[in-house]
């Protein structure tokens, strides 16, 4: 389903929703007498103001009409600016055109296109020392370089081996990712909604392959391990090439989620054990150094919440507790890890919390977090996941929410306004 489809069924939920589609599709036929060879649109206003629950600052960063959306909660969006200028956002803009790249100036809150509409484009990858943008257009996979908006076809699947990038490793040699099945894709196509594929994938037991993709562009291809569980999430380090981190995706009480693998020698190993019945441990995601992975954790599941960290040299572990109404759909950790947050929950949610509709900040205080508020989420409809991430000075928090109606990306200061 294409970008602008999946907002038009969204926005159906909500009053504010059917508004913005309706004001989009009336707009279609001035929009079908312009050229868009970029997909460029109209700028709105600019908008900040104080969130009047939190006293926090919040920004729209965006600011192209159509639905703008930030990167996955682990996917690093970012790159360090050059000179005096900002440092930059790689971000998706759907318009009616399709779906596309930008790159926005965190400094100036000027976007500019990198790459040209797609139906269908995913991979999201951000190479900060190449200052390339990875993505995948059906079975091709494509870099764009961030300055010079100059692109390079990087890898093409072969027809028996259709496949997803989805992570770039520490020295930015190797792109992963995970193989599934003709099997799988075919429960995919029969039952497309997550309630009605996702315990049919986990119970079929099909194979999936981990493999790497060199990113010279010379077409070579490595697979690394085959298992027939639903392996999912690949991440690589962020320091150590070699270290590779996927799961065994399925309801959470029933796997043993988390698990590494050697590229080079080949070596799988548990990364935490699940110690009673319906414990949970998911949505995981390496710390800035490379020597935790951090996860949600819940002991048993629905009932006790917490933040647990795994060292991957001594096995040993930290937990940080928080209440239900803190329980986030995703949590991540700042570069120093000396404070964390969160992106909140619904109702609906593994938490079942009427009161979790925050932007959260973290602070570690003994064995759990203190947590403060900075942005209220009431209005937001949690079928878009926010999915937080720390700004690269460390100031703000940037997520993607649509309380205005489409998806837009928003920054929250963490320090409070003195006005």
């Amino acid at each position: 389903m294409c970008g602008l489809c999946r907002y038009v069924l969204l926005s159906m939920k909500t009053n504010c929703y059917l508004l913005a589609v309706s004001g989009l599709l009336l707009s279609l036929g001035s929009q079908a007498q312009t050229k868009m060879v970029t997909g460029a649109q109209k700028p709105m206003p600019a908008a900040e103001w104080i969130d009047a629950d939190t006293g926090h600052k919040i920004v729209r960063l965006t600011q192209l009409d159509g639905a703008n959306e930030s990167f996955y909660f682990h996917n690093n969006p970012f790159a360090k600016g050059l000179g005096s200028e900002g440092d930059k956002m790689v971000y998706y803009h759907i318009s009616p055109a399709g779906k596309q790249l930008y790159a926005l100036n965190l400094k100036t809150h000027q976007s500019e296109p990198l790459t040209r509409p797609y139906a269908k484009v995913h991979g999201e990858i951000v190479a900060k020392k190449r200052r390339e943008v990875f993505y995948q257009v059906g079975d091709t996979v494509y870099a764009t370089h961030i300055d010079s908006k100059k692109t390079r076809r990087v890898f093409v699947f072969a027809a028996d081996f259709k496949a997803d990038i989805t992570t770039l490793n520490a020295d930015e040699t190797q792109l992963g990712g995970a193989w599934g099945s003709d099997a799988e894709k075919e429960i995919y196509r029969q039952y497309p909604a997550k309630k009605d594929f996702f315990s049919r994938i986990y119970e079929a037991k099909l194979p999936r392959t981990l493999f790497m993709v060199n990113t010279d562009g010379k077409g070579e291809l490595v697979k690394l391990f085959t298992d027939k569980a639903w392996l999912n999430h690949v991440q690589f380090s962020p320091t150590d090439p070699d270290c590779l981190m996927f799961c065994h995706e399925g309801p959470w009480e029933k796997v043993d989620r988390i698990w590494t693998i050697d590229t080079k020698t080949k070596v799988v190993k548990l990364i935490h054990k699940r110690t009673l019945d319906r414990e949970i441990a998911g949505h995981e995601w390496f710390g800035a150094d490379g020597k935790t992975i951090w996860f949600d954790h819940q002991k048993p599941r629905g009932e006790t919440f917490a933040v647990t960290g795994t060292n991957l040299k001594t096995g040993t572990e930290k937990t940080y507790a928080l209440t239900r109404d803190e329980w986030s759909v995703h949590f991540t950790s700042a570069a120093n890890q000396k404070v964390f947050a969160g992106d909140g929950g619904y109702p609906t949610s593994v938490a079942h919390s009427a009161e979790g509709h925050w932007i959260y900040l973290f602070t570690p205080d003994g064995d759990r977090f203190r947590a403060e508020k900075l942005a209220n989420l009431k209005a937001h409809n949690y079928a878009l996941e926010p999915n937080v991430h720390f700004s690269p000075d460390g100031k703000w928090l940037i997520f993607r929410a649509n309380f205005e109606g489409m998806p837009q990306v928003y920054a929250v200061e963490i320090a409070k306004s003195a006005s």
